[in-house]
């Protein structure tokens, strides 16, 4: 029995039989050309490669090798969907079929061109954008999860905007009508939001980077060890603990990059007519810190006290070394007010516990670079 007779014995009219027939005919066209399309999108690289030829023939071979090939099945998965989407033109007199079977095609050539996008990305990195992000002193890893994470969110809000494009959906009436939802959403990641946003400005204001030391308003004073994704990991240089700050914190405070400042060194040697015991070579050290380090504009913790005796052994003589910040070329004044009130704060303590010294002239100067 043919599809003709058997249309007949269930009592099809004829005018249904030819639309029947019709459609029969489409569907087996259809799945020729789905089969067609199937085999065809396995030649995508070939294709690429030739527009390569055509429009970059000079690195052509090296793009395709580094970019193209790595990837190469999920072009084909891209290539024949589309031309299976093209093919879904024949049964397009058929709405209800044709919508059924459109909606779930669109939406597998926008998730793999997403996907697709998104791979090529990583791939342009890890082949060029290394290089690049070495010679700019970026921290690699770092910046490109940062730049992966902002790249992933572009594309998927396109490929959102895509498909409700494709399926003719009305984008601001359904988030009018989800608004609720829309809220809680946006609540709930509201944090991961600000992370995010947080780490994308200090990428770009760079206001510290890894291995520099820094201070914050609290009070807070260490080394930079990493600016992640989400918070930024700053060694205390007190206790040698790790203490992890969300970015979008960093972002919001007034920061002091001790790292990019100048620093004046500042040498003064002190004499004493008497070989110093370890009492008094203990308690010399310590007047000395406790007098530059209550000094406001003089690095705290960085002075050094060196006690040398001279070569008969009958005098000492003690070299301290101590760091004025934040001294540009014109604050010569203030350079030479500060040496002065470290001066008399040195004299005076001394003098109180009855050690007598004289103070060599002249004090030696060195600009510096802050290396901590």
């Amino acid at each position: 029995m043919n599809i003709l007779e058997l249309l007949s014995w269930l009592n099809i009219d004829n005018e249904a039989q030819q639309v029947i027939m019709r459609l029969g005919i489409k569907l087996g066209i259809l799945i020729f050309f789905i089969l067609l399309s199937i085999i065809l999108g396995k030649s995508t690289p070939i294709v690429i490669r030739l527009l390569l030829r055509q429009f970059a023939p000079k690195n052509f071979t090296q793009i395709y090798k580094k970019l193209i090939l790595p990837l190469e099945h999920l072009f084909k998965v891209v290539g024949s969907l589309i031309l299976i989407r093209v093919s879904l033109n024949f049964v397009q007199e058929y709405p209800g079929l044709f919508q059924f079977l459109k909606l779930f095609i669109d939406l597998a050539v926008i998730i793999t061109i997403a996907c697709l996008s998104s791979r090529i990305f990583r791939q342009f990195i890890l082949v060029y954008g290394i290089n690049l992000i070495n010679k700019l002193g970026r921290e690699v890893d770092e910046l490109i999860l940062v730049l992966e994470s902002v790249v992933n969110i572009v594309i998927g809000f396109i490929a959102v905007v895509a498909f409700a494009q494709s399926q003719q959906i009305n984008l601001v009436g359904l988030l009018a009508s989800l608004g609720l939802v829309g809220l809680a959403i946006s609540n709930a990641s509201q944090k991961s939001l600000e992370q995010l946003f947080g780490t994308i400005i200090l990428y770009l204001d760079r206001p510290y980077l890894p291995g520099e030391y820094i201070r914050l308003p609290n009070g807070l004073f260490g080394r930079v060890e990493s600016i992640g994704l989400r918070s930024t990991k700053i060694r205390t240089a007190a206790k040698g603990t790790l203490m992890i700050i969300p970015n979008s914190t960093m972002a919001n405070l007034d920061i002091e990059n001790v790292s990019r400042g100048r620093k004046v060194m500042v040498l003064l040697y002190l004499n004493f007519n008497h070989r110093l015991n370890h009492q008094e070579s203990a308690l010399i050290e310590q007047v000395v810190k406790e007098s530059t380090n209550d000094l406001f504009g003089i690095d705290p913790g960085s002075t050094k006290v060196t006690i040398v005796e001279d070569e008969n052994n009958l005098a000492s003589r003690a070299r301290i070394t101590f760091f004025i910040l934040g001294s540009s070329e014109n604050s010569l004044q203030l350079r030479k007010r500060l040496l002065e009130l470290a001066n008399e704060k040195i004299s005076q303590k001394l003098k109180s516990f009855n050690i007598e010294f004289t103070m060599e002239e002249p004090t030696i100067y060195v600009d510096s670079i802050i290396t901590l």
